[in-house]
């Protein structure tokens, strides 16, 4: 089963989700989407897809949103930065894809097709 941390409104989301859905078919497995932004993560939810990519919390924002320079996040630890993404879900990067053992950040879109390579 694969999750999909899904914007509809953003174009790679949408072409992930798309890539997601025509590999998952073949292999008759189920795709979860969370719509991240009416159903924001919380500290664990993000400690966790931290741990699937292997990335720091930087590694997973969206640092050219107003947001992250109005919250003055630029050297900020890493709480700080989980905590910005938990209380404003427009900062995390997008899509975010994961199996339950290992997440990937669909930009480019392809990035979800290790899921799927032998």
């Amino acid at each position: 089963m694969y999750t999909i941390y899904h914007n509809p409104r953003c174009s790679k989301s949408r072409q992930t989700l798309a890539l997601l859905e025509e590999q998952v078919q073949q292999t008759k497995q189920e795709i979860t989407i969370i719509e991240y932004l009416k159903s924001p993560l919380d500290h664990e939810n993000i400690k966790q897809l931290l741990a699937q990519l292997n990335c720091s919390a930087i590694e997973m924002m969206r640092t050219k949103e107003t947001e992250f320079t109005e919250q003055n996040l630029k050297g900020a630890s890493e709480d700080e930065l989980i905590n910005a993404m938990a209380n404003t879900a427009k900062l995390v990067e997008r899509p975010i894809v994961t199996d339950g053992s290992k997440a990937i950040i669909g930009r480019p879109p392809e990035n979800v097709l290790s899921f799927f390579k032998s």
